[in-house]
């Protein structure tokens, strides 16, 4: 999720368990930075191997065995500021409940997040809500300022309970959409070899469908409100590196970079049509019916033994803009 939402997630927690009414303020702004900090792992980056910051960012930061170690990173951080206002336990009570919130509020998303790291490199995506969604940030932003204000729990209580309550909402609606691809792919005569589904940008009533048949990814949007409405998208053929790319060494640093990617994007992947020498991860567009995609990588057979180049196109054009406000209104 954005940071924004990660800090008024992580404050509602730790503010729901403050007992005494004048520390509302210290708990939220403890909780919001602890609510943050997991993602201080984008830092974790080199210039040589572009996709090492892939393989860290949502990884040991993330993971739920990390929780205690980060609470107490960030207590350790905080405590020579707070402790005038707040005990060192405190500090940290605040600062555990805050970065605890992180990861599993990640895994909601479609990104990917190790939460069971060292013990597996899964990436858990639930695919729920979109990274940014502001009927989930502001209703809880609201709330735990209210708390503040008012000197008064209660307020974080129903913004951690708005909060979960959203977040589960969202099965329902992945369920929808599930069932919808599963009505299109029969409609079209196609088996469903592998299907994935989820929210388009800053919204949850607007799906990006994705399915596997016969060695094609279809790529489609559907919109879910009282009734079911589809926009049709195009098909790509799923990425083969014996046939697209046959000079490509199998041991070489570029084919090593390839499943580095293949393993991020999980499989999700396919030759650019407008450039041959791109590799797309097509579960991210602009359109949510679309296949131009928001990230790739590019491949210099000449040059095998070189990373990769990772390419990250977020050109939001006027036409690509209205496009989208058309589907979501």
């Amino acid at each position: 999720m954005d940071p924004v939402s990660q800090a008024c997630f992580g404050a509602s927690l730790s503010q729901s368990f403050t007992s005494n009414k004048t520390t509302q303020l210290s708990a939220l702004l403890i909780g919001a930075l602890a609510g943050m900090a997991a993602d201080l792992d984008v830092l974790i980056y080199s210039k040589d191997d572009p996709l090492l910051f892939l393989e860290f960012h949502r990884q040991f930061t993330h993971s739920l065995i990390f929780i205690p170690v980060g609470a107490l990173l960030c207590a350790l951080a905080f405590y020579p500021v707070a402790k005038n206002k707040l005990p060192f336990n405190k500090i940290y009570l605040f600062s555990f409940l805050g970065y605890a919130t992180h990861g599993l509020l990640d895994a909601c998303t479609s990104y990917g997040t190790q939460l069971f790291w060292p013990f597996s490199s899964e990436r858990v995506a639930w695919n729920t809500i979109s990274i940014i969604d502001p009927l989930f940030t502001l209703p809880v932003t609201i709330f735990i300022l209210l708390a503040v204000f008012k000197k008064n729990r209660f307020y974080a209580r129903i913004a951690f309970i708005y909060s979960i309550s959203y977040l589960s909402l969202g099965l329902i609606q992945h369920h929808r959409a599930e069932q919808a691809a599963y009505v299109l792919a029969q409609q079209r005569g196609h088996q469903l070899e592998r299907i994935q589904v989820k929210p388009s940008f800053g919204n949850r009533h607007v799906w990006k469908l994705i399915y596997e048949y016969n060695g094609r990814y279809y790529i489609d949007a559907v919109k879910l409100l009282w009734e079911v409405k589809y926009f049709p998208g195009s098909s790509v053929q799923k990425l083969d590196i014996k046939r697209d790319f046959p000079g490509l060494p199998e041991n070489s640093q570029q084919a090593k970079d390839i499943e580095r990617f293949r393993w991020f994007s999980d499989n999700f992947l396919a030759v650019d049509k407008e450039n041959k020498n791109m590799i797309m991860d097509v579960r991210y567009s602009l359109l949510p019916n679309s296949i131009k995609p928001l990230w790739s990588i590019k491949i210099n057979i000449a040059q095998p033994e070189n990373h990769i180049q990772y390419i990250i196109k977020r050109n939001l054009d006027a036409e690509t803009r209205k496009k989208f406000m058309d589907m979501l209104f």
